[in-house]
């Protein structure tokens, strides 16, 4: 595995057109394609409005700070995004709306193109393994946290890395308690 690590405070912000938030992204892969496979950006979203419209997209929104947010939409039940760390799916080309519950909203969002690449968000607190052939991507929240596999890094909060497949493990090891951080595993060819 080669890790791409990268810093909240470095990511290039792109004010949105509808004047309604700012997106960070971490990677768009492939890099410089017209159509990515797979996405990861941090939004804050500053009032109410619609989501873009993705076709053959598959998404999952991460709450990390604020409020939260109501999403809506003609095709299923709104859902309350208000409690951190827990991430929510739905598909990317059903028109939603959401309503902020108070401030603005800071959240975690990957996108992966269906039947290029399946992402699985989790929350994690503990030593993990890394699974062979799947690539993945960590944001830490809090504490600090170790990278391991051919190299090793040591990442503290607001810091990050993403990888793509690799036929080695690799392992996650917090390195002080009560360290938390979002695990994106990243399955090609689903």
């Amino acid at each position: 595995m080669i890790f791409t690590v990268f810093d909240f405070a470095s990511l290039p912000v792109s004010r949105w057109r509808n004047g309604g938030g700012e997106t960070r992204e971490i990677v768009c892969w492939p890099v410089g394609g017209d159509d990515f496979a797979w996405r990861a950006s941090i939004a804050t979203i500053e009032q109410d409005g619609p989501f873009s419209v993705f076709p053959d997209i598959d998404r999952s929104i991460t709450l990390l700070s604020g409020e939260g947010l109501v999403l809506s939409s003609s095709d299923w039940e709104a859902h309350t995004l208000s409690q951190p760390l827990q991430p929510f799916a739905f598909p990317g080309d059903i028109p939603i709306y959401a309503h902020l519950l108070g401030g603005s909203s800071q959240d975690f969002n990957i996108m992966t193109r269906r039947g290029c690449w399946q992402a699985n968000v989790t929350s994690v607190s503990s030593a993990q393994e890394l699974p062979v052939s799947h690539g993945g991507l960590i944001y830490i929240v809090k504490g600090e946290w170790l990278i391991c596999h051919t190299e090793t890094h040591q990442l503290t909060a607001l810091q990050g890395c993403w990888w793509l497949p690799a036929i080695k493990v690799g392992q996650l090891q917090p390195v002080t308690a009560d360290s938390h951080l979002l695990w994106v595993d990243l399955v090609p060819g689903r």
